[in-house]
């Protein structure tokens, strides 16, 4: 393997890796608020309780989150270099504001939320714990503005081969950041809802103490779920109509579709091989015209397809690579417009189905768990830990449609903006050894999964314990005085 495909290997792993932890961390965030409120508001102890449990794993998750993210920001000087030069002067203000407005305020509140049980007022404490919560939704929000810059690059003009920002607030306000900051939002609320509802439904299933803490978080999941999966259909339809005006290529590759349709029917599955670009023996079980309305709210639409958008890509961008000793084996060679389509295709369709899975999970987990029952054969537990790794899977998949599907671009031409601004994933990489580069990816790689082993001991330690592995023992309260010193002394579980 060439530095090329061995840089986005590494980068590839660790990255997928690090979102395993970030949707966890910014949708559990809120909701262990929400319960310390309900706390606050009504005195109820098992508000308490569920603060306490979900809020120990959702540190141990955060810890393991800020370990692996680190990484990421140091890839770019280590193995994309290139890519580096060239976003600098865009990258360093949202870069910049994640990690001084966002994540430092994130991590002083959490702290100030740890160690202040037992030193501050209920409400400051409270307030923490909502403005650490919040600050996490706006370290993802700084993230994605950079991120939806590759994927549409605006506030820019283009200075000596690279661009130059013009304006902060058209790239905070790009068009696509905003469509992807709630898709990544309702998605973060799916992964803790299903986290919710899996292991509160094992406890559960176990007769565990602590009953109503379970049924509570039960519901809390299930509910938060389906309200999730709903603002994922709304903003991920937004997406869709953004990716067919900005990235036309991308929503051909979704729908391995080869050739232009008008209208154009939405491929369910299909049976074939879906790699070759010119669709020969693949039959699809289609939806007739429901991808014309996806694309632009007209079911009479046309939508191209792959063999009429190449040439008209190889005319804005060129049909051969530059002659440079840069790039390797590809100097000189065609350029390939054409994403992976089987990664494309069937990453879409795992995405929107492991999401469907997910939802429907904690509905029929809620339904079984009514009115105080809980099967007891050893389906349900099958059930209720297996429908946790659904929406992490629906994630994973979901952003690795969106990066891969915009290859051969690491930042993407925008169809309508800045002339010339756009980057071949080929000449961003670093001027690296193919062996320096694979020692790099063994490395991390083997450091990811020791993390892995970690944060899987951790939260299955605590998970088992339950609510009594993060409370000390103590006696029924017996009025406020008693109230105030048993909160003391909880204090301490952390």
């Amino acid at each position: 393997m060439d530095v090329l495909d061995l840089a986005r290997w590494q980068f590839g792993i660790t990255t997928v890796y690090h979102f395993l932890m970030v949707p966890l961390t910014i949708g559990l965030s809120l909701l262990v608020a929400g319960m310390q409120t309900a706390w606050v508001r009504t005195g109820d102890r098992k508000y308490y309780k569920m603060t306490r449990f979900w809020g120990k794993l959702l540190l141990i998750n955060f810890a393991m989150g800020v370990v692996t993210g680190i990484v990421q920001e140091f890839q770019f000087g280590m193995a994309w270099s290139a890519y580096s030069r060239f976003v600098g002067d865009v990258f360093g203000a949202p870069l910049a504001m994640e990690g001084l407005v966002a994540f430092f305020v994130e991590s002083t509140f959490l702290g100030l939320w740890i160690f202040g049980w037992d030193r501050l007022p209920r409400k400051v404490h409270l307030a923490c714990a909502w403005a650490f919560s919040l600050a996490t939704m706006a370290s993802a929000y700084f993230i994605l503005a950079a991120n939806s810059w590759m994927q549409h690059p605006v506030g820019v003009e283009l200075v000596d081969g690279r661009p130059r920002l013009t304006s902060i607030w058209e790239v905070l306000g790009n068009n696509t950041v905003l469509a992807a900051f709630p898709h990544t939002i309702f998605g973060a609320f799916a992964v803790a809802a299903s986290f919710l509802v899996g292991i509160a439904a094992w406890h559960l299933w176990k007769r565990s103490a602590e009953e109503p803490v379970w049924r509570s978080s039960v519901k809390l999941g299930t509910w938060v779920g389906v309200v999730a999966f709903a603002g994922l259909s709304i903003s991920g339809d937004l997406q869709g109509k953004l990716m067919f005006e900005q990235q036309p290529m991308k929503m051909a590759a979704a729908e391995a579709l080869c050739h232009t349709e008008r209208p154009a029917a939405f491929s369910v599955f299909a049976i074939g091989d879906v790699s070759r670009p010119d669709c020969e023996n693949v039959k699809s079980v289609t939806v007739p015209a429901l991808l014309s309305f996806l694309a632009h709210n007209d079911f009479s639409s046309e939508v191209k397809g792959i063999e009429e958008l190449v040439p008209e890509y190889q005319a804005k961008y060129g049909a051969n690579y530059p002659v440079d000793e840069r790039l390797g084996e590809l100097s000189g060679k065609p350029i390939d417009y054409v994403p992976l389509l089987p990664v494309t295709y069937w990453g879409f369709r795992l995405m929107i189905g492991f999401g469907a899975i997910a939802v429907g999970a904690g509905l029929l987990i809620l339904w079984l768990t009514r009115g105080g029952r809980v099967p007891t054969g050893r389906w349900f537990r099958l059930l209720a830990l297996g429908s946790i790794a659904t929406p992490f899977l629906a994630n994973s998949f979901g952003w690795i449609f969106t990066e891969m599907g915009r290859q051969p671009f690491v930042v993407v031409p925008n169809p309508s903006g800045v002339d010339g601004v756009w980057m071949f994933t080929a000449r961003a990489v670093s001027n690296s050894t193919p062996g320096e580069v694979l020692t790099s990816l063994i490395a991390l790689t083997l450091v990811y999964g020791v993390l892995a082993c970690v944060e899987v001991f951790l939260v299955r330690r605590y998970v088992r314990g339950g609510v009594a592995g993060v409370l000390p023992d103590h006696k029924p309260d017996s009025d406020e005085s008693d109230q105030r010193k048993d909160d003391d002394v909880l204090s301490f579980a952390y």
